[in-house]
């Protein structure tokens, strides 16, 4: 081995052309081993997360517009506040976000941005579906999914010009927003998916909801799929779901887990929704996806384009259906049907209305909703 590497050094010196060639590769590769450092070093605050979340939900907020109902918007809150009192991150400023569209999706930005539809609280059986849907979407904040995402190889593409301080510039926030966007869009991992799960129905069974609350929603969306003239991308009816369901089962055994608060009544009382069916739900127009209900005047292609949330996979309750196969495999089948335009659910129109509905939610209110509920 020491001959063979001290000829490789003479051929080397011998060879001017290709010992500059040799020069040039490892500058390249030390610069962009620097860039990763800088990345994998970046710090980012509490307060710089709050930010990126809050651009994220405002890209969220104008493509779907949100429910103009406080009374909505407060039970929605009050259930979870619950669940967050239960968190590991429980002094985050958290928003609860209902947006006004009959897709059936949730999911979560960093900083305490949870969002779910009004199609998605239609669907819902009782408060112990969306204590589930909400936990497992509190969980992805808690264990700050997306801001350990950032830190991949994507984020090096930005050109990102860091503080002093090794924390990030606004005008870094906003292109790592962007970004956030674009990942949380496109759905996190399955790894990350299977501790939402697990995570999830742990921190509702905690608060003494039922556990079988996700699970029982996911195979709401199972039948509802099932019942589609056609495969709506990841709320396909895949085989995995199968056994991503008796996993969800298997962690309440081995768990132990006992909660028993269902609290149907308490949900249909203040969610006054119906489901609507995939078939009937209208759609945006091609091209401008990323506008707030479409738009009467047609995008130039190229700004179309630029407007668009990628297509490759769903993100929220669609990625609560995410296979448990491979995911190089997944992201290939579900990026397919996103580019035949099936997924009518993330497809679906959104109202124009993106405010905020500034609900009040003070700690007696939470204790008095729990006490009604029976909860812990």
């Amino acid at each position: 081995m020491k001959r063979i590497w001290l000829a490789g050094v003479l051929a080397l010196a011998v060879a001017a052309p290709a010992s500059a060639q040799l020069g040039g590769f490892l500058d390249k590769a030390n610069k962009a081993a620097d860039v990763t450092k800088k990345v994998m070093d970046l710090k980012i605050s509490d307060e710089d997360e709050r930010e990126i979340g809050a651009a994220v939900s405002e890209k969220v907020r104008a493509r779907y517009g949100v429910v103009q109902d406080p009374a909505v918007h407060k039970y929605v809150a009050l259930v979870g506040a619950l669940v967050t009192q239960a968190s590991t991150r429980p002094k985050l400023d958290w928003q609860f976000i209902v947006l006004d569209t009959d897709g059936v999706n949730a999911f979560a930005a960093p900083g305490g941005f949870i969002h779910i539809t009004r199609g998605a609280l239609a669907l819902m059986s009782s408060e112990a579906d969306l204590a589930g849907v909400l936990a497992h979407e509190i969980i992805h904040v808690t264990q700050q999914h997306t801001i350990k995402g950032i830190r991949n190889s994507r984020i090096k593409d930005l050109g990102l010009e860091l503080a002093p301080s090794g924390g990030l510039t606004k005008e870094a926030i906003k292109k790592v927003a962007g970004e956030a966007y674009n990942m949380i869009y496109a759905g996190y991992t399955r790894g990350e998916e299977l501790e939402s799960d697990k995570l999830g129905i742990v921190l509702a069974d905690k608060i003494g909801y039922d556990p079988k609350g996700l699970g029982g929603f996911l195979d709401t969306l199972t039948a509802r799929n099932k019942s589609a003239s056609e495969k709506q991308g990841l709320f396909a009816s895949h085989p995995e779901m199968t056994e991503r369901l008796e996993k969800l089962a298997k962690m309440i055994v081995d768990q132990k887990l006992s909660g028993t608060a269902v609290l149907a009544d308490r949900l249909h009382a203040a969610i006054p929704y119906k489901p609507t069916a995939q078939t009937s739900i209208a759609q945006v127009a091609e091209g401008t996806s990323g506008l707030a209900g479409g738009s009467k005047e047609e995008p130039k292609k190229d700004e179309a384009k630029k407007d668009e949330p990628p297509k490759k996979r769903g993100f929220g309750l669609g990625s609560l259906l995410k296979p448990s196969g491979d995911e190089k495999k997944s992201a290939q089948v579900t990026g397919s049907g996103g580019s035949r335009g099936l997924d009518t659910e993330r497809g679906a129109t959104g109202g124009a209305n993106p405010a905020i509905v500034v609900v009040v939610v003070k700690s007696a209110d939470v204790e008095q909703f729990k006490k009604a509920g029976n909860l812990k």
